[in-house]
């Protein structure tokens, strides 16, 4: 079918072929043609970075010798890590502490007075983990005096056998002999037994499991305090059984009579002053023939098994071993197994 429109001839211009572009020169931003600036969305916006100043650190002094290389860099994006400021320690004494110091009470004790509101710092009630300063005034009301007069303090006459604290390896603890069927007749303390008595009522000091003699048992922190605390010196007096053993007890050489006759007179010197126990020099000690099998020590502190393991150091063996005296108090004729009170004009 043939068209109506005539027929056209188009004919093209050639085009100018461009010479290749050169790799190392810049590139041109492409030209924009004028016409309204357009807006961006927030998300297309970019912020200036900053620059990061590298906190300044301490150099220790170099050794002679020692390379002078400067350390690699930080990685790229991620500020060096600044040193945390030093923590200021918070100013005075913690008030069961501060009691405790002033001799009223013991921290556990002071703690409860605390919870009880029975303690008063410049007039105001004060809080449990209380710090105090020197000027503070503190007051401690009445129902805490009157509280800490029902404590106890029970003076046992421990079997061997008993532990001390709490029980272990099947043995009881001295602390159930505690009870109304062995409270001592002849004790002249106008105090009655109770089973509140019991609560709190702790061991101030030790006597192994293999020893005999005067155990304290207290709810005073005071007592508890005197008698083990940091620096307590109160006197403890030993009535100690030995046998002569420089190879052991089932070595040769072992003598059961006339110890004496046979211990150098320098040993004995050593168990006064001289020997350390576990990197610890001991304090000095008072140690005396009370016989010829029988020795009396006075010490002013009290190692697990101290006795025993000063006598091994020396060549002795400890066969039996009786604590008669703590301080001013002493055994007396209390009967094993039987306990009494502390009374109102006694102390340690």
């Amino acid at each position: 079918m043939a068209s109506d429109f005539p027929s056209r001839t188009l004919k093209l211009k050639p085009v100018a072929s461009k010479p290749p572009a050169d790799p190392r020169a810049p590139r041109r931003a492409p030209v924009r043609p004028p016409g309204p600036a357009r807006a961006r969305p927030l998300s297309e916006v970019r912020r200036p970075e900053l620059p990061v100043q590298p906190a300044a650190t301490a150099q220790a002094p170099t050794a002679p010798g020692a390379s002078t290389a400067p350390r690699p860099a930080a990685p790229a994006g991620r500020a060096p890590r600044e040193p945390a400021a030093p923590t200021t320690p918070r100013e005075g004494t913690r008030l069961n502490k501060r009691l405790a110091e002033l001799g009223l009470c013991s921290r556990r004790e002071a703690d409860d007075w605390i919870a009880q509101g029975w303690v008063l710092v410049n007039g105001q009630v004060a809080g449990m983990g209380q710090t105090v300063t020197a000027d503070a005034r503190i007051e401690v009301l009445p129902a805490a005096q009157r509280a800490q007069g029902e404590r106890v303090t029970i003076l046992l006459h421990k079997p061997v056998g008993y532990v001390s604290g709490q029980p272990e390896d099947g043995h009881e603890a001295a602390v159930t002999l505690v009870q109304q069927r062995n409270h001592w007749k002849d004790d002249r303390s106008a105090r009655r037994f109770s089973p509140a008595q019991l609560k709190g009522l702790a061991p101030a000091g030790r006597l192994d499991i293999d020893s005999t003699g005067l155990l304290v048992l207290t709810q005073d922190g005071r007592v508890a305090r005197t008698l083990i605390g940091e620096d307590s010196g109160v006197e403890k007096e030993y009535l100690v059984r030995v046998v002569w053993a420089p190879e052991g007890p089932k070595g040769p050489g072992v003598v059961e009579q006339n110890v004496q006759a046979v211990v150098p007179n320098e040993r004995i010197a050593r168990l006064r002053h001289g020997l350390s126990l576990d990197g610890q020099p001991l304090k000095p000690a008072q140690v005396d023939w009370l016989n010829p099998e029988q020795l009396r020590f006075v010490l002013t502190e009290g190692k697990k098994r101290q006795i025993r393991r000063m006598c091994e150091a020396v060549g002795l063996h400890v066969v039996g071993l009786k604590r008669v005296r703590i301080g001013r108090v002493t055994l007396g004729k209390l009967p094993a197994g039987q306990w009494r009170y502390l009374r109102d004009d006694e102390a340690f």
